[in-house]
């Protein structure tokens, strides 16, 4: 049995076997599952470690922490790249991604930043006299976008501190968990937090886990090119509308620290690298865990070969050069520096190879008959 697709070429139409499409949607699922199961695991170990941070505070267990923070979030960047199209994570009744992920964050909002030394929910017990699940998720986002206080992010500022420093990340002091004021509410908001992290990532892991009546489930029993649709939403709206725009091109444009994405600790430059990843893992049809089978590009490219070597290609470019992006990412987007200067260039050249491969993606999409409509 066949399944006929669109044609890439004129009149010649092309066919593509549903074994073939069966399997792309069934490694996508298994990738899925597999991506955020490893994702889950090093959140789990970075919360470990900050339980024995808060447990025994030291500069060498505060330091820790923040490592076993950049290892994991380096495990969940590429699965930022199975957004955009209503699934488990940003689902809009039930979506987690605002608890998950949500930035740029008012730090004020969470604790004290300079010339505001009683701002944020870790100093007012009067309103906020218990520190808990209940209270963070309910004040995350509330009047107001950047009022955000769970997530990678409150973790991030809870580690680091605000980002003060000319060349370098933040450097919150070990005392704010010791002898300073409200140490013990600050202690217990950075455990809150982490905790609800791992619960998140969690849920994830169980909506895309084989064997049960879960999104996954329902994902699987679609048609496969409106599985596939999906897929291709996903790597087209990180390339592009995310990626290439709302992470790269309002920091270039504005030239603001507070809209890059890991501010406090400077690992934007890693986070733009693991998000480029997840669009070439989705492509290539590996994952984290030794998942591997059918990509999308094995099912462009039987339909059109040589557009899929160009897709290919194309990914390859782009993801060489978020790598050449020089740290820290912030560097590049101060006031004075020149557009010539080799990093702003280096910016700029990543910001248009995501633009151009999301337009061959596309048209990937559309050799297979799957209409998509990206940012």
């Amino acid at each position: 049995m066949v399944a006929l697709l669109a044609s890439a070429c004129g009149d010649d139409e092309r066919t593509v076997d549903s074994v073939m499409l069966n399997d792309a949607v069934a490694t996508y699922a298994a990738g899925v599952h597999s991506a955020y199961a490893t994702s889950a695991t090093s959140a789990r170990a970075m919360d470990a470690s900050i339980d024995a941070f808060l447990a025994a505070p030291s500069q060498a267990s505060l330091n820790a922490a923040r490592q076993a923070w950049l290892v994991a979030r380096e495990d969940y960047g590429p699965t930022e790249v199975f957004r955009f199209y209503g699934g488990p994570i940003d689902d809009e009744e039930t979506g987690t991604e605002g608890l998950i992920n949500a930035w740029p964050l008012d730090e004020g909002y969470i604790d004290y930043v300079v010339g505001s030394a009683d701002a944020g929910i870790v100093n007012n017990p009067g309103d906020y006299p218990e520190i808990d699940a209940g209270v963070l998720l309910e004040l995350n986002e509330l009047g107001g976008e950047a009022n955000v206080s769970t997530g990678w992010h409150a973790i991030e500022f809870l580690l680091w501190g605000q980002d003060l420093s000319e060349d370098g990340a933040g450097d919150r002091p070990v005392e704010d968990y010791t002898t300073d004021a409200n140490a013990d509410r600050r202690a217990e908001y950075l455990r809150v937090t982490s905790d609800q992290l791992v619960a998140h990532l969690d849920e994830l892991v169980a909506a895309w886990a084989p064997g049960r009546s879960n999104y996954r489930s329902s994902f699987e029993a679609m048609a496969p090119l409106g599985a596939l649709q999906l897929a291709f939403t996903g790597i087209g709206e990180m390339s592009r509308g995310e990626l290439a725009g709302e992470r790269m091109s309002v920091a270039y444009t504005e030239r603001s620290q507070e809209d890059e994405h890991s501010c406090f600790s400077d690992n934007t430059h890693n986070d733009i690298i693991g998000n480029a990843r997840g669009v070439e893992m989705v492509l290539l049809g590996s994952y984290p865990g030794g998942v591997s089978g059918t990509g999308l590009l094995d099912i462009v490219s039987e339909v059109d070969s040589d557009l899929a070597r160009k897709l290919r290609s194309e990914v390859s470019t782009s993801l060489m050069a978020t790598r050449a992006i020089p740290a820290p990412f912030d560097l590049h987007m101060r006031d004075g520096v020149s557009d010539e200067d080799p990093g702003r260039r280096s910016v700029l050249t990543a910001i248009e190879a995501l633009e151009t491969q999301t337009d061959t993606i596309v048209d990937a999409a559309d050799a297979l008959g799957i209409v998509l409509n990206v940012s």
